[in-house]
């Protein structure tokens, strides 16, 4: 198997038909071995009938539904686990993304052997006010956060050598930062490639504004997950056990400052009067709390088997 597209969905009956002609067309036209995998995550409308059809007119047409959507990034990582294609290409199911970007994708990773190839949307032909400026804001956020020198981390047109997607879990709202969870993973050949946008030709985008809050809060957790997501104790128990350094330091002060007072006869405050005694009761209390929450980590860690935050209703040519 040459190549797995890997296409998630949402409520886009009117467009699988031209996109599975124009995907079918670039397959045959380059001689690719191929499968299209069709994840549709909950639609509402009849885009599980229309991939029933293309199945049973094109077998290289494999579907997978959901029992009800639990996005795209959940949506992904089905696709990605039933992926056998040596290179996987995804790719959103709305036309705005260009098959005739994948014949260059699989040369990118056969022959110039990158691990993760990202497509750039250089020009967009979205709202510039709700999609254009805050993408621009989100990418240089993550750019800076993950050392990855990506302009488009949203794009969906990607390509990966197959033992990426196997190694990466995508859960959440992770699909954005699918490069930094393979950077993490040790896949550090990743470049981008700048690919054709088009105009939306169907329908209406699933994404808000909330999506972009959302990329940032995802953008902070997986910062903090690449650094400390196998050894919770290395955050919580080192600041933890500063916190309570300080804390029994200024206890100790505070006491030895009452005694002094007290031998040499001189009045002092009661100590639960001194501001400081607080300071200190508190520092100890959540320096303990943070070096517990580091060892609960650990425990969770070890004792939590990978699970799937999904449930698959039906496939079809698998």
């Amino acid at each position: 198997m040459d190549i797995s597209v890997v296409i998630p969905l949402l409520n886009e009956e009117e467009s699988l038909h031209e996109l599975h002609d124009w995907i079918a067309k670039v397959m045959q036209s380059n001689r690719f071995l191929y499968e299209l995998i069709f994840i549709d995550d909950g639609s509402t409308d009849t885009s599980w009938s229309v991939i029933e059809e293309l199945s049973v007119k094109n077998k290289s047409v494999k579907g997978i539904r959901f029992q009800k959507n639990y996005g795209k990034s959940q949506a992904l990582d089905a696709g990605f686990g039933l992926a056998q294609g040596s290179v996987v290409i995804t790719m959103d199911a709305d036309l705005q993304d260009s098959p005739d970007e994948i014949p260059e994708l699989y040369r990118l990773i056969t022959e110039d052997n990158f691990d993760l190839i990202s497509g750039w949307k250089k020009k967009r032909y979205d709202n510039v006010v709700t999609k254009n400026i805050p993408s621009k804001l989100f990418n240089w956020a993550a750019r800076k956060t993950s050392g990855l020198k990506l302009h488009d981390f949203n794009c969906g047109l990607k390509a990966y050598k197959k033992e990426v997607v196997k190694a990466v879990k995508v859960s959440g709202e992770m699909h954005r930062y699918i490069p930094v969870l393979a950077k993490n993973e040790g896949f550090n050949r990743i470049d981008e490639k700048v690919v054709q946008h088009q105009a939306r030709k169907y329908g209406v985008t699933k994404f808000g504004m909330d999506r972009f809050v959302n990329g940032f809060l995802d953008l902070i957790t997986i910062s903090f997950l690449s650094k400390f997501g196998k050894r919770p104790m290395h955050f919580f128990g080192l600041w933890g056990t500063l916190m309570f350094i300080f804390g029994f330091l200024s206890a100790f002060f505070i006491g030895v400052m009452k005694i002094y007072h007290l031998t040499v006869g001189v009045k002092a405050i009661l100590v639960t009067n001194n501001p400081w005694f607080y300071i200190a009761l508190t520092s100890m209390i959540l320096g303990t709390l943070l070096f517990l929450a580091g060892f609960l980590g650990e425990l969770i860690i070890k004792s939590n088997p990978q699970q799937k935050h999904y449930k698959i209703r039906e496939q079809l040519n698998f």
